[in-house]
């Protein structure tokens, strides 16, 4: 693969950098006292409320690993995505990929949080003047589903739908896509649950699937009516194979459809493999 032109490079580097926010560096991070210090936890809790009055905050030293933070173990608070630099940077080389080789379709994530990869697909497109293709921007954006054990016993016990960190608004997205200048008609919101708004969602092909749906049932509820639609020498990822869940799911898929692309790390987590030919 060639290299991109100093200007679109340059473009993409610093977006990256922007949405991970490892461009600026961290100094201070809020303090919380870890949970099994109570008394410690009770008598920070009282500082806090005097400092709130005076508008002020206790913070402590920022120390961060820049492996962490490439591979998004560690993650900025203010940061627009938890995929970290060597997940976008695999997402960017996919979708360079498929502009380069005119493979037909579309780009979706199913699973957005607050909208970092996503924006990061649009400003690809941008950078590389494909007006031709949407982005689709998949989620509840409301957390996810609770686990239905009798439908899919491999989400027993799952907890991922209690974490509200995780239910960020559409607003919020749609803010998210404004700040970088890529809210625009070429890309569109399905709001509501994967086996609700996948299925008949009006898309024909498509040249990139992200998934990020942490559970068994959000990723085989996106696997099933979007891969029939992915363009041979297209890509699918997978942020969470590392998780048990997922794994299962994308591992049941393709025993179920004969799928024999060979899967990819990207990192300890995430995976990807390109569709061949029928």
């Amino acid at each position: 693969m060639t290299e991109l032109p100093r200007t679109e490079a340059l473009y993409l580097d610093l977006m990256k950098k922007c949405l991970t926010r490892s461009i600026f560096p961290e100094r201070w991070r809020p303090y919380r006292p870890k949970p099994k210090r109570r008394l410690r936890g009770a008598l920070v809790a009282a500082l806090q409320r005097v400092l709130a009055h005076e508008d002020l905050e206790l913070v402590r030293r920022a120390r961060v690993d820049p492996a962490a933070r490439a591979s998004g173990a560690y993650r900025h608070p203010d940061c627009e995505t938890m995929l970290g630099l060597q997940r976008l940077g695999n997402l960017e080389r996919c979708v360079i990929d498929v502009l380069r080789w005119k493979v037909p379709g579309d780009l979706i994530e199913t699973g957005v949080w607050r909208g970092g990869a996503v924006i990061f697909m649009r400003a690809i497109l941008a950078a590389y003047g494909a007006s031709d293709r949407t982005v689709w921007v998949a989620d509840s954006f409301r957390g996810l589903p609770p686990p239905d054990p009798a439908k899919y016993p491999a989400d027993l016990g799952d907890l991922h739908y209690t974490k509200q960190q995780l239910a960020i608004p559409i607003e919020e997205v749609k803010r998210n896509f404004e700040r970088y200048g890529l809210l625009d008609d070429q890309v569109r919101f399905l709001a509501g649950w994967f086996s609700d708004t996948l299925p008949t969602a009006p898309i024909d092909r498509l040249a990139i699937v992200r998934l990020d749906g942490d559970m068994y049932s959000s990723t085989i509820d996106a696997l099933r009516p979007l891969y029939p639609r992915l363009s041979p020498g297209g890509y699918l990822i997978v942020d969470d194979f590392g998780l048990a869940g997922c794994r299962a799911a994308v591992e049941d898929y393709r025993r179920e459809h004969g799928i024999s692309e060979k899967i990819i790390a990207i990192d300890s987590s995430a995976a990807y493999w390109q569709k061949s030919p029928s």
